[in-house]
């Protein structure tokens, strides 16, 4: 039960964070036709997974785990977003959008979680 409520926890300000960031990153890029937002929490969360899993061995209760990794990244970062935002702009003829919005989410993501991961190795040593 209290895992459960740690994930909860989390997942509270994980989703807030994504509202307030995607929110805020889209603001400041209406020339963009491209979801900049959701492009921005993708990152961060993949960056912030990346870290902190090279830090998940010290954390040592299921707990915090599930606090950090399952409710407020899972919260904060959107696979199902991504994917229909990259189908509308394919929808409203805007194929290249589409198909970069899917090349950056996933090859950035990837290099996102790399990054973390060494930022966390360097962090360690």
């Amino acid at each position: 039960m209290r895992q459960l409520l740690m994930i909860g926890v989390g997942g509270f300000f994980g989703a807030i964070s994504r509202f307030v960031i995607g929110y805020g990153v889209q603001k400041i890029t209406p020339w963009a036709e491209m979801p900049m937002g959701t492009l921005a929490v993708n990152l961060l969360g993949c960056f912030l997974i990346g870290l902190l899993s090279q830090f998940s061995v010290a954390m040592v209760t299921i707990e915090t785990r599930s606090l950090i990794f399952v409710g407020f990244l899972g919260s904060l970062t959107t696979f199902s977003t991504f994917s229909n935002e990259t189908l509308l702009l394919s929808q409203k003829g805007l194929t290249g959008l589409s198909v970069l919005n899917l090349i950056l989410q996933v090859s950035l993501g990837l290099f996102a979680v790399w990054g973390g991961q060494v930022v966390g190795q360097v962090v360690q040593s």
